[in-house]
């Protein structure tokens, strides 16, 4: 670059033999106008030296196609709150005071463990009663089949003499009839027995209801009773007697609840594959499966409910929560 600017600028001086043609072809010139011609020459390219260069453009690249992930398609979407479908608030079946609580709030129990414990002292002597009453039945069975066992023997004694003429009708008729009370009276006492056996049994199965067991395995998510309070299967008490003992739920019979405008309903069928989000962790996509339409449509609301369930279990989801769901539809 600086070659061509050093041989532009020598190429605009006058040398001899230049001016000396300039002054034959005009037939003489003025050192005046000679100056100023080579000053405008000089100013010229002193310019267009100082004039910026432009910058390389880059090279222009190809255009590149914009490529997107495929995006399932999804449609309909509605609110709804998870549901537990094995929830129950365990109560007593007889009325009496507390006397132990063994859960908290968060504790899992398996089916048949013991949640509270009331006071059985009535409960336990009618028991007892009821098991001497069927000890003394069993005796007198014992007694009365060896009466019989006697009478019948005696009877057989009887009609065997009777045959060989050694003893009267009289006597016949004796042996038989005390073989018939023998009888009645057997049967009497197995009777009795019966009925107390019947009675002891009656008792014991009062007394077990005073320990209050868990129906189904799951997560106690409330407590409502305390040691010394009454309890009770009615609220006659009021404010003073309670009605439970606790809330036990399983989670593993989690589902969600939503309800979807009629209009659409028609839209959602059975196994249809669903996406649930909880309010509580937005980021999360949940698997889920539409389990069933309820046949029946709210006239306030115009909505009909449907269950979905979720694929998969996941420690997170716990009853109540609110949820949104998108119903996926199948791609053609």
């Amino acid at each position: 670059m600086s070659d061509d600017k050093s041989e532009l600028l020598r190429s605009l001086t006058l040398g001899p033999a230049t001016a000396v043609g300039a002054k034959q072809a005009s037939g003489g010139w003025k050192v005046p106008t000679l100056v100023a011609a080579i000053c405008l020459a000089l100013g010229g390219a002193v310019g267009w030296l100082a004039k910026p260069q432009p910058k390389p453009q880059p090279a222009p690249t190809p255009a590149v196609a914009a490529t997107t992930a495929p995006v399932r398609v999804s449609g309909l979407t509605a609110s709804g709150y998870v549901v537990a479908r094995s929830r129950a608030t365990v109560a007593a079946e007889v009325t009496g005071r507390v006397v132990e609580v063994r859960v908290e709030e968060g504790q899992v129990v398996r089916k048949g463990d013991v949640l509270a414990v009331l006071d059985a002292s009535i409960a336990q002597a009618d028991n007892a009663t009821s098991m001497a009453r069927k000890i003394s039945a069993e005796a007198s069975v014992a007694a009365a089949q060896a009466q019989f066992e006697e009478a019948r023997q005696a009877l057989t004694r009887a009609q065997s003499l009777a045959r060989s003429g050694y003893v009267s009708e009289a006597v016949l008729q004796a042996a038989t009839a005390r073989s018939a009370s023998a009888q009645a009276q057997l049967n009497l006492s197995q009777a009795q027995l019966e009925a107390a056996r019947s009675d002891a049994n009656r008792s014991g199965l009062q007394l077990s209801r005073y320990v209050i067991r868990a129906p189904f395995s799951g997560v106690v998510i409330d407590k409502a009773a305390q040691a010394g309070e009454i309890i009770s299967p009615l609220s006659a008490g009021g404010g003073f007697t309670r009605t439970g003992i606790c809330t036990l739920v399983d989670m593993e019979s989690l589902e969600i609840e939503v309800d979807v405008n009629e209009a659409y309903i028609g839209r959602v069928a059975a196994g249809q594959k669903v996406e649930a989000v909880l309010d509580a962790y937005p980021e999360s996509r949940l698997p889920a499966r539409v389990i069933a339409t309820i046949p029946a449509a709210s006239r306030d609301k115009a909505t009909v409910r449907v269950r979905i369930a979720f694929e998969g279990r996941d420690p997170r989801i716990i009853p109540d929560m609110a949820v949104k769901v998108t119903f996926i539809e199948p791609t053609t």
